[in-house]
Formats: structure tokens, sequence, C-alpha cells
């Protein structure tokens, strides 16, 4: 058992930290912006819930945090109430927020000069591999740093692994969501096609989803793609456009060409001027439904 933190219960987080109380048995004290979610978290599970990010993180081993963009990130790790002003020496960081390369060197500097641990480690699954602990971790750090903390984010990961250095976690969730972008675009094409061709879609599925073709995407999202229902579950346009902006920001400074995101990005954007910015990320069909 560890004496845990846990900073940030949105649909993820809350779940996240769940696992960590129940499943793993620490000690963990939360930190949530809407300080009343941080006392029903704590009732739930009977944990501890904290004024500031510092209140929370005093004493701790771990401390993760799942907030929403880079300026959250700082606005919770920096600054007399953050998380590096009540974090002791030797305890470790782990940012599951999916952000920027950028911040996440800047914060594993200002950790490191502290001699605070730090690791980026932006997760895959979401909402339901969240509550499920069947998380796929993609982390950046150091590699004394993250085999201290991997036994700890084993409680809700199925999988989850080093890339490379300071960053490289960010940088891999931007490979994920840009092949995601274009694997749903690809999927509401095909399904919009087969159904306009008068096929019985759910045959299809049936054999192409153990083919070539198959995905998790069509899997999971073939089913309300073809009837049309886009709310209420799932992983929100608002946050997939923000993170294409962040792979379309970083492609900038790579050189990297990615045609297909920046046009998928735009198609998002017109969900978004439908009303579907809380849709899920399958409503792509949405605009081969309805001209």
């Amino acid at each position: 058992m560890a004496k845990v933190a846990f900073l940030g219960l949105g649909v993820m987080g809350y779940p996240m930290a769940g696992h960590l109380a129940k499943k793993g048995g620490h000690d963990v004290t939360v930190y949530n912006r809407t300080a009343a979610k941080a006392g029903d978290w704590a009732k739930a599970y009977g944990g501890k819930s904290a004024p500031t990010p510092a209140a929370a993180v005093k004493d701790c081993d771990f401390v993760m945090m799942c907030v929403g963009n880079d300026d959250d990130v700082r606005s919770v790790v920096f600054g007399d109430t953050g998380a590096l002003a009540g974090m002791k020496k030797g305890a470790i960081l782990v940012d599951h927020t999916t952000a920027s390369a950028i911040v996440a060197r800047e914060v594993h500097a200002k950790a490191k000069d502290k001699g605070i641990g730090f690791v980026d480690a932006p997760v895959s699954g979401g909402q339901a591999g969240a509550e499920n602990g069947q998380l796929g971790i993609m982390c950046g750090g150091e590699a004394a740093v993250f085999d201290k903390v991997k036994p700890v984010l084993d409680v809700y990961a199925k999988s989850c692994a080093l890339i490379g250095a300071p960053g490289a976690g960010q940088l891999t969730k931007m490979v994920n969501q840009i092949v995601i972008g274009g694997l749903l675009q690809g999927l509401a094409e095909g399904l919009n096609f087969g159904q306009r061709a008068g096929l019985d879609m759910e045959k299809v599925i049936s054999v192409i989803s153990k083919g070539a073709a198959q995905s998790w995407q069509m899997e999971n999202r073939w089913k309300p793609m073809t009837e049309g229902t886009f709310d209420g579950f799932g992983f929100a346009v608002d946050w997939m456009r923000k993170d294409l902006g962040i792979c379309l920001a970083e492609a900038k400074q790579n050189g990297a060409r990615l045609p297909v995101t920046a046009l998928v990005d735009q198609f998002y954007a017109q969900v978004q001027a439908r009303g579907g910015k809380r849709w899920d990320t399958c409503s792509l069909m949405q605009l081969l439904i309805k001209d």
C-alpha cells in the first residue's frame, strides 16, 4: 500500500482514482476543481479529499493527475497551491492528461529541479476503459522513475509501457488520435456506403470485422453509427478536436504531413456546428446521413 493522490475527477479520473483505492488498496486523497465532486468520491470510496493540489499531495509517494489541457496542467502543478509546492522529495508525479509534449517536458524539468520524478502517461480506452480498469497507458520519462510507478499504474491498465524520454508518452497519444480519426472517417464512409447499397450491415460487420478491416472502433461503434445514435456515451467531439489540434500543432514543428487528420478535424468542426460538441467521435457518420 502506498500513499497516493489523484488530481482531477472527470469521467476518466473519477473511476481511475477509485481503482487505486478499492482494487489497489492504496491510501488515496483526491482533489477536484469542483470540491463537491471530490467529497462525493471520498464518500463512495472511503478516501479523503483536499481543498488544493498542494494539500492533497502532502506526504504522498505517488501523485496522479488527469485534467483538461496544457493550461489546466500548469494551473494544477505550478504555483503556491500546486502539486509541486506540496510534494516531498523522491515522490513521483504522473500526468494522465492528453496534453502537448511541450508541457510534459516543462513539468519534467521543474519536477527534476525539486528532486521529484515525472512521467507523462496519457491513456487510451475511453470512459469504459477507465471504469473497467482496462486502459492503455503510453509513458514518457526516465526508466528508473517509470519502474517505481508502474505497479501502481497497473491497477487500472490493460497495458502500460515506457515509450521513451519525457514527452514520448504524449507523442504516442498523438499517433493514437491520428490513427483513430482516420479509422472513424473510413468506417463512417464504409457503413454509409453499405447502407445505401441495401446491405444487411450486421452481416457485413460479422464478416469484415474478422478480416483485415478489423478494429476496436468497428467492433464497438458500428452499431450506433448505423442507428444514428451518437449521444450519451464515449469520447466527446470537443475532446477529440482538442487532441487533433495538439497533433496538428506538433506536426508543424516536426514537419509531418497530416492531410487526412486536418480534413477530419474540419469534419468534427461541422459536427460541433450541428450541436454535436458532446456527441461521441463516431458522429462523423452524421455528416453522411444528413447533408
